[in-house]
């Protein structure tokens, strides 16, 4: 499965996948004759139920690609299920009461049994003194229930259809505002993906639950192995002290060891509503059909209330904060600086920033710690893209012989002469002129389109918005850029996470 996409500019990236679209669509087409034409292609349609559909056409070839955007992710987690939004992107392929089952109602059995002897096992483990040859009994008799559970599994049997029937990129990710579920079929498959995917959310099963907690325990364990995983925990954490981005999309590996079946049940009630889903598909399709199958398929689905959005706000930090892992590896630095969120007026000047300073061979960081000063042999800078505000970040990794500090004080350097200098305009024609070479570096295809109208519509409030957000970085200045230097680059409002390297104990 695929985890949180990262994209550094976000504004940059998204702009660069519209680009694509409107030379796709309309060749000839100017970006300032923007959105009337695009919209003629475009059909939106809500079901009684809340369940939004936006559908475009490109009739090229005869295949369509279907983006299901849950509008939950990691941020909407608290204390004890950490780690549950993630653990739904593997259930969600586990199937139905339908599919994956060869006999559903003995497999059901078999797992309410699962479930009991696990909450006899969190409930004996509390103790102050567990009994150790009780523990063992409810292990092996818990061991026995999935083994009778697993004879009655069809294992992967969605996947397998989906395979049968032409589909590719079967798959699914999950970032703190979000967890998506994709999929790309030809186009007189349309009906077979409603079945399907409508009876996933009528009839899911989370079948192999005790399992699949397993796999993403193995995956928290992969990251906690791995310094710059730790690195990356460590300075989320002190970036935050009180929003949720501050927690991992994995999850605390103690929360995995406890998740119950019936705390995912609830989750996915609450969080997999219909109003809280909305449904992308690009390619060869016909709206007035679409409308017929998304009633007769997704129309019945019982409707119940949006979640309310993340209430909690963090506190504007009030002096520098500094985390240093002691490792055995190569040293490393991030440094972050809050920022507001991406439907913030000057998220196109963040953007811009991360475009000039941090983003590939010709930017400010690779020109001075790379090239001249050959302090470093990786510097980066990302915007972010953040529904709820979050951080605006630099990175880089010391070249052989340097450290962190010396990269620390270079970026800091960079950063000041955005606060003193003003950007040349050729340096921020540049920029700009990057986001129209998207067009040419990017791969069009159906299954970005629909992915960003999902991600604009659902983020942002409107798909719309992706074909603004072009106005928006062409309208950046050399003033922008400098105002938001000065109010954001500040000391008290810096993160700091460094590696520093220790010699390996013997």
């Amino acid at each position: 499965m695929k985890h949180a996409i990262q994209k550094s500019g976000a504004v940059v990236a998204h702009v660069a996948i519209l680009l694509c679209a409107l030379a796709a669509l309309f060749p000839g087409l100017t970006v300032a004759q923007d959105l009337a034409a695009f919209e003629k292609r475009m059909t939106e349609f809500t079901l009684d139920n809340g369940l939004k559909f936006l559908v475009l056409e490109r009739h090229d070839v005869p295949v369509v690609s279907f983006h299901i955007h849950a509008d939950v992710g990691a941020v909407d987690e608290v204390k004890g299920i950490t780690g549950l939004a993630h653990l739904f992107e593997h259930l969600a392929f586990k199937g139905t009461k339908t599919i994956g089952t060869k006999n559903y109602r003995a497999e059901a059995k078999a797992m309410a049994r699962m479930d009991e002897l696990f909450d006899a096992v969190k409930a004996e483990r509390r103790k102050t003194e567990p009994d150790q040859t009780r523990l063992e009994q409810l292990q092996k008799q818990f061991e026995a229930a999935q083994a009778e559970a697993q004879k009655h599994i069809k294992h992967d049997e969605y996947w397998d259809v989906y395979q049968r029937e032409g589909g590719a990129g079967f798959n699914a990710y999950t970032g703190q505002d979000y967890t998506c579920y994709i999929v790309s079929l030809p186009s007189n498959k349309i009906e077979l993906w409603m079945s399907l995917e409508s009876d996933r959310f009528v009839n899911p099963v989370l079948r192999e639950f005790y399992k699949e907690k397993n796999v993403v325990m193995e995956e928290r364990r992969m990251m906690e192995n791995n310094p710059r995983g730790r690195l990356y925990e460590e300075f989320q954490a002190i970036a935050y002290l009180a929003h949720p981005y501050g927690e991992g999309v994995i999850g605390h590996m103690s929360d995995l060891q406890t998740l119950t079946r019936r705390e995912a049940e609830t989750f996915f009630k609450k969080y997999y509503c219909p109003s809280n889903l909305t449904v992308a598909m690009a390619g060869d399709v016909n709206p007035e059909e679409i409308k017929k199958l998304a009633r007769k398929y997704f129309g019945d689905i019982p409707s119940g209330p949006k979640p309310e959005p993340v209430e909690t706000t963090e506190p504007p930090q009030r002096g520098q904060r500094r985390v240093v892992i002691e490792d055995a590896a190569q040293p490393g630095i991030m440094i972050g600086y809050h920022k507001p969120g991406i439907n913030h007026p000057d998220n196109a000047v963040y953007g811009a920033i991360a475009q000039i300073v941090g983003t590939g061979r010709t930017s400010r960081l690779h020109k001075a710690l790379i090239k001249e000063k050959k302090v470093a042999v990786s510097a980066y800078a990302s915007g972010g893209w953040s529904k709820y505000p979050g951080l605006f970040t630099f990175s880089a990794m010391p070249a052989k012989g340097h450290t962190g500090r010396e990269c620390e004080q270079a970026i800091y350097a960079e950063i000041e002469k955005l606060k003193t200098e003003l950007v040349l305009p050729e340096e921020l024609d540049k920029a700009k002129t990057r986001v129209r070479a998207g067009l040419i570096r990017e791969l069009d295809s159906n299954y970005a389109l629909a992915m960003e109208l999902a991600f604009y519509d659902v983020i942002t409030g409107d798909w719309r918005n992706l074909f603004r957000e072009l106005d928006k970085i062409e309208a950046v200045s050399a003033g922008d850029i400098q105002r938001i230097a000065k109010g954001c680059f500040t000391s008290k409002n810096r993160s700091v996470g460094i590696i520093k390297t220790t010699p390996i104990e013997n």
